[in-house]
């Protein structure tokens, strides 16, 4: 099954049905008077966020909705019958924008939240509607109104209260094993996770926080480069990121570099994404001797010139993990303890949150502006064909 996290796709409501314009006949009963019913009303389109979907791929294959017309009105007063609803259902978490306006039409971040896109058109009126006094006799009617429509983008953002970044093979899917119930592919090579992992990790009774474990970056990601640029974006939602570190890297590349290939994407890709809460993550220390652990963590912590929480673990024995995921959960619970009692706080982080999405949603379309060009040769360089197919990547998406 493919996991395709946007799609633009078009909805039209249902027309409405005309009114009738009928008098009534039968025997012995002369001039019966107008009884022409008006017509149904068009149906509409709705959004419906369900937790058992996990990707917009069904999307990808039918672009095209439309609600039932009305029935137009039947003499002896008959209405016509109201067009059937249309209810898309996407999976949890995902935003519904306006394509051609591009206005944020609602974000469905609830299981069950269900939210209209597209308005039916109104019933037309029969004859019925139009007698009085004077006008014993109307012929007049009115038709119904078109129904709504609209080409809407579909953005689909993992709901997690944490996120992993790392370089390839820094330890992410290790830990979210580690620490969850969840259980991606685990390897000793590059890109082994290729769509977002989510995992629960529960602390104590009643007390768990989200956990996603995003594609590694690399450097230039940014720009386009490797699997992160489509995947960054899954990190809005979050409260708070964990960055992790290799601290015994295959090709020899010293960690610190590599922590500051992060940082840099990160601070390319979206500033309001550099500055969220961060916290490091010196890993796969059970690979270095002893002797030197110490003397490798500070080396890093300098390089960086580091000044929050940092975390010394070995995800594959669990070594320092209780400890890091006890710190997250306090550290969310505080927060969501904050904003409840401070209204300003809780807009901020609103408003934030909002800002980093519309970054992201920025820079993805300039990226694909880009590659469009490319494409199209107004950039001469030697690229390959851009399709947005090729980012689909052939995987079963599964949320522990």
């Amino acid at each position: 099954m493919k996991f395709v996290d946007e799609v633009v796709i078009s909805v039209e409501a249902g027309k409405g049905g005309n009114g009738c314009l009928s008098f009534r006949r039968e025997k012995y009963i002369a001039k019966g008077g107008p009884d022409g019913g008006d017509g149904g009303d068009g149906g509409s389109v709705y959004i419906k966020a369900d937790s058992g979907c996990n990707t917009l791929v069904d999307y990808r294959f039918q672009r095209r909705y439309r609600a039932q017309n009305g029935d137009s009105g039947k003499g002896r007063d008959c209405t016509g019958p109201k067009g059937e609803d249309v209810v898309l259902r996407v999976p949890v978490g995902t935003t519904v924008i306006d394509e051609d306006t591009l206005e944020v039409l609602c974000d469905l971040t609830e299981d069950g939240q269900v939210e209209k896109v597209a308005q039916g058109g109104f019933h037309g009126l029969g004859n019925t509607r139009f007698k009085s006094s004077v006008n014993r006799a109307p012929r007049q009617t009115t038709n119904g109104t078109p129904g709504e429509s609209r080409n809407i983008k579909l953005e689909l953002k993992v709901l997690a209260d944490v996120g992993l970044l790392g370089l390839p093979n820094a330890g992410k899917s290790t830990f979210i094993r580690a620490v969850s119930a969840a259980k991606p592919k685990v390897a000793n090579y590059p890109f082994t996770t290729l769509v977002p992992n989510l995992g629960v990790v529960r602390i104590g009774q009643d007390r768990n926080f989200v956990i996603a474990d995003i594609p590694g970056l690399i450097e230039g990601a940014a720009e386009g480069a490797g699997l992160g640029i489509r995947f960054l974006k899954h990190l809005a939602r979050t409260r708070l990121l964990l960055h992790l570190v290799d601290m015994a890297p295959w090709d020899g590349v010293e960690p610190a570099e590599s922590a500051k290939v992060i940082i840099n994407e990160l601070e390319k890709f979206s500033p309001a994404l550099a500055s969220q809460e961060r916290w490091l993550v010196l890993n796969k220390l059970d690979l270095v001797p002893e002797d030197e652990r110490e003397e490798r963590c500070q080396a890093v912590i300098d390089a960086l010139d580091w000044q929050g929480p940092v975390f010394k673990i070995a995800a594959i024995s669990q070594q320092g993990t209780e400890q890091a995921c006890q710190a997250v959960m306090n550290y969310i619970e505080e927060r969501q303890m904050l904003e409840a009692e401070d209204e300003q706080l809780a807009q901020a982080e609103a408003d934030r949150k909002a800002l980093l999405e519309e970054e992201a949603r920025e820079r993805l379309r300039h990226y694909r502006e880009q590659m469009r060009n490319r494409k199209s040769g107004e950039v001469e360089e030697d690229w390959d064909d851009f399709d947005d197919d090729d980012y689909d990547i052939e995987v079963e998406y599964v949320r522990e």
